[in-house]
């Protein structure tokens, strides 16, 4: 038996129950894994919510994550790990549980901990495939909107890393931080475009808007080229000829996960945590996400 939290209907957090179910048994190619942390993602709220019903229409009950790490306890014919491996990636059956499957498990190094190994995937695939779709270049400089955000805080690690001169912007309580990782950040809401071109005399090439936050049509004016943005949370894009990335199975990169996480074990990849959650409290992280009193990371224990 395995014990999952799932829900029935669209709501508040308090939809999220916790049961137990039947452990999954793996099919060829994959591996059971005793899950050690589930990594909590903005989709997974949007999701249960029903925000995103059109984009990910429901078969309840639902169980949600996506992102977990473990220790592989079965493995099926022809898997690419064995039992007692230690392994990360993404389930196709719900992460918040004690048991989940992967199809394509990665390796986890001894130097990385289950919660950061978990937290990596999405935000960390996110933040590689982006920079992969808009293609700055050595000497170039990136916008990021929302970098204070784990995908951004990635992105922006990624990038200065190649030599690409990072503006960021993001509320005050992160401008520090986002420094010292090597962005040259300002302060988002009114006038950021003004504090942008201050921060940037040398024009901005290319923007990834990591926020949502209505600032596509002055992203565009700033680089003279809708094909030079990319949004991965900005539902209107294609009013100004945006690229909006989902993230779908063809945009997907085998490569990254597996630099993402030699970088973060190596120290050269940082991912703030916010917060850790026993399984049983999945309602109670995501209402502290929504109101804010956690930044960061959450992960599940399951």
């Amino acid at each position: 038996m395995s014990r999952t939290i799932s829900y029935t209907r669209f709501g508040d957090p308090d939809v999220l129950t916790l049961s137990e179910t039947d452990a999954p048994e793996p099919g060829p190619g994959q591996v059971r894994i005793k899950v050690r942390a589930a990594s909590v993602n903005p989709i997974d709220l949007k999701i249960r919510s029903g925000a995103m019903a059109k984009a990910f229409p429901a078969e309840f009950p639902v169980r949600p994550g996506l992102d977990v790490a473990g220790v592989v306890d079965k493995a099926g014919e022809g898997a690419d790990a064995r039992v007692g491996d230690e392994v990360l990636g993404a389930t196709p059956n719900g992460g918040y549980s004690e048991y989940a499957l992967l199809e394509r498990p990665i390796p986890k190094p001894a130097e990385l901990s289950f919660e950061t190994a978990a937290a990596l995937v999405t935000v960390g695939e996110t933040a590689y495939r982006t920079l992969h779709q808009l293609d700055p270049r050595a000497g170039e400089t990136l916008l990021i909107h929302g970098a204070g955000g784990s995908v951004g805080i990635l992105a922006v690690q990624l990038a200065t890393a190649r030599g690409i001169t990072v503006v960021a912007t993001a509320g005050e309580h992160d401008i520090e931080g986002l420094t010292g990782l090597g962005a040259t950040a300002v302060p988002y809401g009114e006038g950021w475009a003004e504090r942008v071109r201050a921060a940037a005399p040398q024009g901005v090439d290319r923007v990834l808007d990591c926020s949502g936050a209505g600032v596509l049509a002055d992203s565009v004016a700033l680089t003279g080229d809708a094909a030079r943005v990319l949004t991965i949370a900005d539902m209107s894009a294609a009013q100004h000829g945006v690229r909006f990335s989902a993230g779908g199975p063809a945009d997907r990169l085998p490569e990254a996960l597996p630099e993402l996480v030699a970088a973060a074990a190596g120290g050269r990849l940082v991912l703030p945590l916010g917060g850790t959650y026993p399984l049983a409290d999945a309602a109670r992280a995501h209402a502290d996400i929504e109101s804010r009193r956690v930044r960061g990371k959450v992960v599940l224990l399951p």
